[in-house]
């Protein structure tokens, strides 16, 4: 994948869902961040970006629910180095009654470019039955007005065309 053309104002106009800049021990035998590093970022950005729609580590443990990640591509469009600061950025795609389909955007902010784009599918479970299970009325109201805002956007996202919820 090339770097999709749309202007970082864009993305960063965006909800920034996590901030990090990268560590020494992220260093790789290239001098750069590690591949392995990147999912490990992308992982941790999916917290605060669930916690938005009220699904926080209290009411998975208060309901004994949780998520699954069906299924994700990276791609890596531009080299992270050692101290950059990275910021993501996420914008929802679509939704079904279980699934959820989401880019997160990452920004090297001391570079001034979009390093890497996560696209993902991940699914409301129930941990009783550890099945998929539908969203919560107030969780599924909470992540519609996101999605909502996000359809209106004026710039088409870099999704690959193969996945959705």
């Amino acid at each position: 994948m090339k770097p999709p053309a749309i202007p970082l104002e864009k993305i960063t106009a965006l909800p920034e869902v996590y901030r990090f800049t990268v560590p020494e021990d992220y260093r790789d035998a290239m001098g750069h961040m590690n591949m392995r590093w990147y999912l490990a970022i992308f992982d941790e950005a999916g917290i605060p970006l669930f916690n938005r729609f009220g699904l926080t580590l209290d009411y998975y443990a208060q309901h004994h629910a949780g998520g699954f990640d069906l299924e994700h591509h990276i791609h890596y469009l531009n080299e992270v180095r050692i101290g950059d600061t990275l910021s993501i950025r996420a914008r929802l795609l679509g939704r079904s009654a279980k699934r959820l389909h989401y880019l997160l955007f990452m920004l090297n902010e001391t570079r001034g470019l979009l390093s890497s784009v996560f696209e993902c599918v991940n699914s409301y479970a129930d941990l009783n039955v550890r099945r998929t299970a539908p969203y919560p009325p107030e969780i599924a109201t909470s992540i519609d007005a996101l999605l909502a805002e996000h359809r209106a956007l004026d710039w088409d996202a870099p999704a690959c065309g193969v996945m959705s919820a």
